[in-house]
């Protein structure tokens, strides 16, 4: 009798092993921790994780998700990791120039002015905006509410301290975008660090919110969220803008950032352009 010939398969590649293991971490974040990544852009997420198990020196993504599915300790620490805390004082400083320009003036019509700065990072836009509502005059009146779903990331923020190597380019930036004074008015250096007024965190509450699973924040008659859209999936991305939208007031503004769009949400129709370039909208139901 001829013997049976076992049928060939195919193994999975390493990237087809890589994805498999990904979805499941996930799934366990998920489960787990409460923490939903299902709606990040795959290939993003996918990049992060492994740079998280080289940095965690874990040997593959199957035993980084055994690890945050018995240590709890180890959460804060994948969570600060997976987020993308890069930013900069006055970041792309004509957008800072047109809110003081066109924006400042309609928020002066309010007697108490609530902004929401959604993925605020390490802080330095929270400063930067916090600049300039003072030399606006308009500070006084301002709630600033900057949030983030990483606890060590508003940590730092909290802090209000930068590497003074930074310091040059921020002063720039801070020109460009009609600053008044010097930057240095409102720092000081010790050693390698430049640490911000503390009188620029009196009116800023930093505080946890996950875009990806928590509602409505505040009622805010500016928004900005910008760069945290680009690594969000398109479903991801239209739920976020239906929550800034039912966050906004009447004609608020929201304000992205540069390598976003929101031309192919279909919660575009809820946002008038003010500037598409240079992403600024205003709540359009609001202006009906």
């Amino acid at each position: 009798m001829a013997a049976k010939v076992a049928p060939t398969t195919t193994l999975p590649s390493r990237d087809e092993v890589d994805d498999i293991e990904v979805d499941a971490f996930i799934h366990a974040m998920s489960r787990r921790h409460g923490y939903d990544f299902s709606g990040y852009a795959p290939s993003s997420l996918k990049r992060r994780v492994l740079q998280l198990v080289q940095t965690l020196d874990v040997a593959h993504v199957g035993e980084l998700t055994a690890r945050v599915l018995r240590d709890d300790e180890m959460v804060p620490q994948v969570i600060a990791k997976l987020s993308v805390p890069v930013s900069e004082m006055f970041r792309n400083p004509a957008v800072f120039r047109k809110l003081r320009d066109e924006v400042f003036p309609v928020l002066a019509s309010y007697p108490q002015i609530n902004i929401w700065q959604a993925g605020c990072a390490h802080g330095q836009e929270v400063y930067s905006l916090a600049i300039l509502l003072k030399e606006a005059g308009l500070y006084d009146r301002c709630q600033i509410y900057a949030t983030d779903f990483s606890d060590e990331a508003l940590a730092k923020a909290q802090e209000g301290i930068f590497p003074i190597r930074d310091a040059r380019l921020y002063s720039e930036n801070y020109l460009a975008a009609g600053g008044r004074h010097t930057l240095s008015d409102y720092y000081h250096a010790r050693y390698d660090f430049m640490k911000l007024d503390a009188r620029l965190r009196e009116r800023v509450t930093f505080a946890n919110h996950n875009l990806v699973c928590d509602g409505v924040f505040c009622e805010a008659q500016l928004i900005l969220c910008r760069n945290v859209l680009i690594y969000f999936s398109d479903a991801l991305q239209d739920r976020v803008l239906g929550l800034f939208r039912d966050s906004l007031s009447r004609g608020g503004f929201l304000c992205l950032g540069n390598r976003e769009s929101i031309r192919f949400a279909p919660s575009a129709r809820d946002f008038a352009p003010i500037d598409a370039e240079l992403r600024l909208y205003r709540n359009a139901g609001g202006l009906l």
